[in-house]
């Protein structure tokens, strides 16, 4: 799945950034140009030869706030990595990015993603470049073992009697807290799976049942549930005899 950003006053290209004026700076806060985060992140990934394949922007009213998503081609295929972004030159909140599998953007400050290398305050001294080279080397660090689960599930085969216990107990049991309504998507899901990269019944295809079915949910509901998720699947996978 890729990243979601979710705005009230409607998403804007890149190159608008680049027209959102920033505030003077202070003797403690050092107001940043959106754009010019953008630019050094993107600057950033390219030197890692990490591509980026979508992004999207959104800013408040007054332009003083910016939130971003960033999806990227990471090497795997079938899976995106996402990078949320956010930043604040009327002193609201911290620079922030937030990374993963799943990232929730929101302006409404929801910010949601499996790890966040970066956060930090606009101070006098801060250095951008080196605070968003620090950052990805953190997200290159982190991805490494969320890559790593993501592997272990694609070879971990599953059978049908175990894939609907898991499901059943999810549903039924309650575990995942959330409406059985879901469950027969699920089920079709995997037992009748669209796209051919699933048709292998694997501990990856069970999970992608759930992540597809969830896309029936309104955003902020499907980002809560699958923050749930991840944890459920992990124990279960866990229980499951190795073959």
């Amino acid at each position: 799945m890729n990243g979601v950003l979710l705005s009230q006053t409607g998403k804007i290209g890149r190159p608008e950034l680049k027209y959102i004026s920033v505030p003077e700076a202070t003797s403690t806060h050092q107001p940043i140009s959106h754009y010019r985060i953008i630019e050094a992140l993107l600057e950033t990934l390219s030197f890692r030869h990490i591509q980026v394949i979508r992004e999207e922007y959104a800013v408040s009213p007054d332009g003083m706030k910016m939130f971003g998503i960033l999806d990227l081609e990471y090497g795997m295929t079938g899976v995106n990595f996402s990078i949320g972004i956010r930043n604040a030159n009327d002193k609201s909140m911290r620079l922030a990015m937030t990374v993963g599998y799943r990232v929730l953007v929101c302006d409404n400050m929801a910010f949601h993603g499996d790890f966040m290398p970066v956060l930090h305050k606009h101070t006098k001294n801060l250095d951008l470049v080196e605070l968003v080279s620090i950052g990805v080397d953190k997200v290159q660090r982190n991805f490494v073992p969320l890559q790593h689960q993501i592997e272990q599930w694609m070879c971990r085969p599953i059978e049908d009697e175990q894939a609907k216990l898991i499901i059943y107990a999810a549903f039924v049991e309650g575990q995942l807290l959330m409406s059985r309504q879901l469950l027969p998507a699920v089920h079709r899901c995997f037992f009748n799976p669209e796209h051919e990269v699933f048709r292998a019944k694997t501990f990856w295809s069970l999970s992608n049942a759930f992540t597809s079915s969830f896309k029936e949910l309104k955003p902020i509901s499907q980002f809560k549930v699958m923050a749930k998720l991840g944890p459920f699947l992990e124990d279960k996978s866990r229980l499951l005899p190795i073959t």
